[in-house]
């Protein structure tokens, strides 16, 4: 009830703004997790028999510490945050499609019910996977190009549209700007598990609380997603390594689906090769998800604040108006009896 109260009194597009700010603002602040996972994710297991590795493949990473160490020595500090305009592009747009939606539909869906009652877990879940799926159509080309941008080694490193130019100058053509569409549209379930999980843990935990206070966001924000991406982290790897360039092994042959790459992975890696990069996509997640629950939370109040006091200015001139009618109403009246 009290998620729904807070969402009557916010128009979609305002939920949306402040899901966005949100995402950007704790991506940028941990973004160097996000390089890290990524070059991990796509790091494959070299055997004897393969082609000498070039650009980023070079170098192998043991750990997140390690990555973290050897992009700096061979990039300096910026080399932690290369493609980050792309990312934040990206995030923005995604998050902004995937609130705007859940809003509308979630908002449809309530309203269509009899009973005010919250909808159930399973509803949550159908909810956040709709929105995500038709966020996931209109943004997806923007997280392509930011794999490539953060897979990219120093000498190979292009900007947004240089990038895109070279996957769409690759065997793929324009198709390749929604590589991996299908495995994204499968990952929906993560932000749908996520939000889910978010909504009935405020409902259990915080019963009829209309907003929460910083710390109770982002502590529930980071247990919804540190569970999501434990469900969800073999689809994420096949994902990163659909729209990331194939590794030296396949002399340039692009994967076709998630279930190629996820297979390629298991015969080289083993199945725990399914879940590399997991610590830094979990702490990612973790604080990035909490500190975008927290800074929505605070956006959202700034909303109804501000949506209050325009209804009061407006109720006010509207008072001024009807007075002002009301008084040449009594001056003309005299005019009117004689």
């Amino acid at each position: 009830m009290a998620g729904q109260s807070k969402e009557a009194s916010i128009p979609p597009w305002g939920l949306a703004v402040a899901g966005a700010t949100g995402a950007v603002i704790a991506n940028a602040l941990v973004y160097p997790l996000d390089i890290v996972k990524t070059r991990l994710q796509v790091q494959v297991k070299r055997k004897p028999t393969d082609p000498a590795p070039t650009g980023v493949d070079v170098v192998h990473y043991t750990s997140t510490w390690d990555a973290i160490t050897k992009i700096t020595n061979d990039d300096g500090i910026l080399g932690l945050y290369a493609g980050i305009n792309g990312a934040l592009v990206g995030v923005a747009s995604t998050n902004f499609a995937y609130f705007y939606w859940y809003s509308v539909v979630r908002t449809l869906y309530i309203s269509s019910q009899k009973t005010q009652t919250p909808p159930s877990t399973a509803v949550e879940l159908s909810l956040g996977a709709v929105a995500g799926a038709v966020a996931q159509i209109f943004t997806i080309p923007v997280a392509v190009i930011t794999t490539r941008q953060q897979t990219q080694g120093r000498h190979e490193r292009k900007g947004m549209v240089d990038t895109a130019k070279e996957v769409i100058n690759s065997e793929d053509g324009w198709s390749g700007l929604w590589r991996g569409l299908k495995a994204s549209l499968v990952l929906v379930v993560n932000p749908a598990i996520t939000y889910g999980a978010y909504q009935r843990l405020r409902e259990v935990i915080f019963p009829g609380k209309l907003n929460l206070r910083p710390w109770e966001a982002f502590l529930l924000g980071a247990v919804s997603k540190s569970l999501a991406t434990i469900a969800t982290q073999p689809l994420i790897v096949a994902k990163v390594g659909l729209q990331s360039k194939p590794p030296p092994s396949r002399e340039g042959k692009p994967f076709k689906s998630f279930i190629e790459v996820m297979s390629f992975i298991v015969k080289n890696e083993g199945i725990l090769g399914l879940f590399k990069g997991i610590a830094p996509q979990i702490t990612k997640g973790l604080l990035v998800q909490g500190l975008l629950m927290m800074t929505k939370e605070r956006m959202e109040l700034m909303f109804i604040l501000l949506f209050r006091y325009l209804r009061k200015i407006k109720s006010e001139q509207l008072q001024k108006a009807a007075d002002l009618a009301a008084v040449k109403a009594k001056q003309a009246l005299p005019l009117v009896t004689k």
